[in-house]
């Protein structure tokens, strides 16, 4: 029945959140869109790995730091952290609203 299952939990950073993170130095930011969406902006010091063909087995090691997905607007991070599940790779935290609420929130960018 919808709503109940054994759905894994998500952490859902939001920019601010994620922005202090990076700055602490206590998250990998790994980018989830396509080659020239991530060329066209990026979080700086973010890694792409494309969800087209995107594997949990070959996610940065992050001892001691968070690895945070990110897309566009949420879904496709989203859509990574079920396969990063299913692989039971220790990633569960994506930015909540993708580039779209990080940019909306006025933090930098890397092209």
């Amino acid at each position: 029945m919808f709503g109940f299952g054994s759905k894994s939990a998500v952490n859902e950073l939001d920019p601010r959140a994620l922005d202090a993170m990076i700055r602490g130095g206590d998250a990998i930011v790994v980018d989830v869109r396509e080659s020239s969406e991530f060329a066209s902006g990026h979080i700086p010091g973010a890694i792409n790995q494309p969800l087209s063909s995107f594997d949990p087995a070959a996610l940065p090691a992050a001892p001691g730091k968070t690895v945070v997905l990110v897309c566009a607007g949420g879904k496709r991070s989203a859509m990574a952290l079920d396969k990063c599940a299913r692989a039971a790779a220790a990633v569960d935290t994506h930015l909540h609203g993708g580039m779209a609420a990080w940019m909306q929130a006025n933090l930098p960018t890397q092209r």
